[in-house]
């Protein structure tokens, strides 16, 4: 794995709570990526996040951004979880204000985020030409009006990267001549498992067990998304008040044990690892977390012949609606960027089966050299002469 550009530690001066700030490479002066909170973040796990998401930017057809990711190794149910964001996102300020453009990850919310930026003079972190330029200024207004917009009853923010994972699993399970009402299990319920779930239901697919942080819940004969969706807390947990009697209440952790055709992690990184990766029951694998295979677990999926669609090319749907809205490629209405999202999920999932096969090569090696990031620019303004220049 290439280095990354710049590492910025941080530690509170209020708790133990430690952040980083990896910036993995930027494009023509900007990068992006998402904020991470959580007991169990490493820096070294942000740097493996920054890293993909370099990656991710490529697959998302954007020639504008790198690839960034932040992390806070702090449990984001504390009650002081927002302080402790609000004090990390202004430590790394200076950065924000120059083009590094934090989003929202596990374990926080992009309106909390923007709500930080918005008190320090900041809509969205922009590099100092994009804040001169009408189309990109006008792009942003764009984009906070599609915030508030709902499809399918989902906030739309809510919807994209969800969506996207499940139109990547359908091209797939298709390319692969896969049956009718294949069967599915998603580890993990928040806003990406649970839209996930929504629409490959609708698209025909039997969701058999899901997991969140509590429990496992099972139904041979699929169970009611839209019913768990509406019942689920803030934190993507269900409610077993409303769980119908045909339903099976397990362990979290036996979620692999469910029999299913494609398995879809959608939380925490590295949950399928060397100790569980033996025990994969699906054909598919679709990765709707950031790096959630470890390595030593990828060679146990990728010697057992197991498919997969990597997490960069599947759960690029929030970045792709950032990038399209902002930058004027899409037409700023909710079902333009959903369909936007699924042309390119759909051909890039394409692609990446089509030459693996062609190659008789794992889909993973094959993504790293197809998405590879050619690109690695400086921030913008690196000296007063340059600034002058621009001026």
């Amino acid at each position: 794995m290439s280095k990354p550009y710049l590492i910025v530690e941080w530690n509170d001066t209020e708790t133990d709570a430690q952040g980083w700030l990896v910036v993995h490479n930027f494009v023509k002066g900007y990068t992006g990526g998402g904020t991470r909170m959580h007991p169990t973040v490493t820096k070294e796990e942000v740097e493996r996040l920054a890293h993909a998401m370099a990656y991710k930017y490529v697959a998302s057809d954007s020639g504008t951004t790198g690839g960034c990711k932040a992390g806070i190794k702090y449990d984001y149910k504390a009650p002081d979880a927002n302080a402790v964001l609000r004090r990390f996102l202004i430590a790394m300020m200076p950065y924000i204000d120059s083009g590094v453009s934090l989003g929202s990850d596990l374990g926080t919310k992009y309106e909390d985020v923007l709500q930080i930026f918005n008190e320090f003079g900041i809509d969205i972190p922009l590099t100092q030409s994009m804040k001169q330029n009408p189309a990109i200024l006008q792009g942003i207004k764009d984009f906070d009006g599609l915030m508030k917009t709902r499809i399918d009853g989902l906030l739309l923010n809510d919807a994209v990267t969800g969506y996207g994972v499940a139109f990547s699993a359908d091209e797939a399970w298709k390319f692969k001549k896969g049956k009718d009402g294949a069967k599915v299990v998603i580890q993990g319920f928040g806003c990406v498992g649970a839209s996930c779930a929504l629409k490959l239901s609708q698209l025909g697919y039997k969701i058999v067990g899901i997991s969140d942080a509590n429990l496992l819940v099972t139904c041979e004969e699929g169970l009611d998304i839209q019913n768990l969706i509406d019942h689920k807390n803030v934190y993507g947990e269900m409610d077993q008040d409303y769980f119908e009697p045909t339903y099976t209440v397990r362990p979290n952790s036996e979620w692999l044990d469910v029999d299913c055709d494609i398995l879809i992690p959608c939380a925490l990184e590295d949950v399928i690892n060397k100790s569980n990766a033996d025990t994969v029951k699906a054909s598919l694998i679709v990765e709707a977390a950031n790096i959630p295979v470890s390595s030593e677990g990828d060679e146990i999926i990728k010697q057992r012949g197991i498919d997969i669609v990597n997490d960069f090319v599947a759960n690029l749907g929030a970045i792709r609606f950032y990038d399209a809205v902002i930058f004027g490629l899409v037409k700023p209405d909710p079902q333009a960027v959903m369909d936007d999202i699924e042309k390119l999920c759909r051909k890039n999932t394409h692609r990446l089966f089509s030459e693996a096969k062609k190659q008789n090569r794992y889909q993973r090696d094959v993504a790293y050299e197809i998405f590879k990031p050619e690109v690695s620019d400086l921030l913008e303004f690196t000296s007063m002469s340059e600034k002058e220049a621009v001026r």
